[in-house]
């Protein structure tokens, strides 16, 4: 019987937990992920104010990115900005309302931009 097809209760395996989710198997032999070009992405930015203690954060969402690739991202945006954010699933979060310098310099990097949201 292979080992994918068991119902593994327990294990003291330390490599057990280590598996990837998708293949099965440690270490990952899944392929690795490539970004998109930037000429066939559209950003979505919005603004979010529900959840945060009334502070205003912009969100960019559905870039397929690598990690890597939206780490970079995220620090060039925050670095033109001025101010703090964070990479959140997959989603680029920016401290303040700064749709319009977002838009700006993302369509200066390549990518289509469009404003969603109220």
């Amino acid at each position: 019987m292979s080992n994918k097809k068991r119902n593994v209760v327990y294990s003291t395996d330390s490599a057990f937990e280590k598996r990837c989710p998708r293949c099965g198997s440690y270490p990952c032999r899944c392929p690795k992920p490539k970004s998109v070009p930037p000429a066939e992405q559209t950003a979505c930015i919005r603004r979010e104010k529900k959840g945060r203690g009334g502070k205003q954060v912009t969100v960019i969402m559905e870039l397929q990115l690598t990690p890597d690739d939206l780490k970079a991202l995220g620090k060039t945006l925050k670095q033109k900005c001025g101010t703090g954010g964070a990479i959140k699933e997959g989603n680029i979060e920016i401290q303040g309302d700064h749709r319009e310098k977002i838009a700006e310099e993302l369509q200066k990097l390549g990518y289509k931009t469009k404003f969603v949201g109220g």
